[in-house]
């Protein structure tokens, strides 16, 4: 059995998703990391028999390099957005650019950001004028199922999970990306503006 795991999430999500995994394996050691700094504090101390894990979720920390390759399992990130919106705010592109679906996904972490094997997938219908902060609450009740229905082979089995078939397609999104689509300017019309409140806030 895996003997630990270190979530990579919020202070609101690590109780619950803690006690999601401990149900399919009580003696699993679970610890929480929110930041940067605390990952790496929690890295550097020995990995305890069975073998460690790191599982990020709704994170937008970027794991180190060395942290990923000092693992002894594979580690998982759960991106609340599909293989074709990889990056950050993948809500906000994705009713920018009118997509009519959007989903969650689950892949192995890799050192390129949002770029690891993917192996699972869950898509589901935009709601008619949705809003990036609508769609982004849609998306993580969906990844919170999903990471239900994966909490056992990630608590237990410290084995790789098996790839979904599924390929990364488009520009991973960044920060700098977001806050650009988020400017406003004179050569813009009145439909512009409005999508762009929608999408971007």
């Amino acid at each position: 059995m895996l003997g630990e795991i270190i979530l990579l999430t919020g202070d609101v999500e690590a109780p619950h998703l803690a006690g999601i995994l401990r149900q399919y394996n009580p003696d699993l050691e679970v610890r929480h990391a929110a930041d940067a700094d605390q990952l790496r504090a929690l890295a550097a101390t020995p990995a305890p028999q069975g073998g460690r894990r790191l599982v990020a979720f709704c994170t937008s920390v970027i794991v180190p390099a060395d942290v990923i390759e000092g693992l002894s399992c594979p580690a998982y990130n759960f991106h609340p957005g599909p293989p074709e919106y990889p990056g950050t705010h993948p809500a906000s592109f994705a009713i920018y650019d009118g997509a009519a679906e959007y989903g969650v996904t689950v892949h192995e972490m890799a050192v390129k950001v949002d770029a690891g094997e993917i192996v699972h997938v869950e898509r589901f219908e935009i709601p008619a004028g949705s809003r990036f902060a609508n769609l982004e609450l849609l998306a993580y009740k969906v990844l919170v199922s999903v990471f239900a229905e994966l909490a056992e082979r990630l608590a237990c089995d410290a084995a790789p999970l098996p790839p979904s078939g599924d390929r990364w397609t488009g520009k991973a999104s960044t920060k700098r990306d977001f806050e650009r689509m988020r400017e406003v300017t004179e050569d813009m019309d009145e439909a512009e503006i409005t999508l762009r409140f929608r999408a971007f806030g």
